[in-house]
């Protein structure tokens, strides 16, 4: 039974603490001079096509923040 609740604090710390750590006060957010990708629509569901054809779409993203954004990789889902 002590083992169970030793378990239980460690993951209540682990998961708590960094919470508590950046929300204390004085704590400059490390985002003020960082990139934010932006995507208005994540997905497209293409409609039905031919076989073979090629199908196109254009996916915008927006740079939000305020230090250059590079794209280091992108994958189809």
């Amino acid at each position: 039974m002590r083992f169970k609740t030793f378990i239980a604090v460690i993951f209540a710390f682990c998961v708590l603490f960094p919470v508590s750590a950046s929300l204390s006060a004085g704590n400059v957010p490390e985002t003020q001079n960082a990139p934010i990708a932006f995507l208005p629509s994540d997905r497209h569901e293409f409609p039905s096509v031919v076989e073979g054809t090629d199908v196109m779409h254009d996916f915008i993203i927006q740079n939000k923040g305020t230090a250059p954004l590079k794209i280091k990789k992108v994958t189809a889902g």
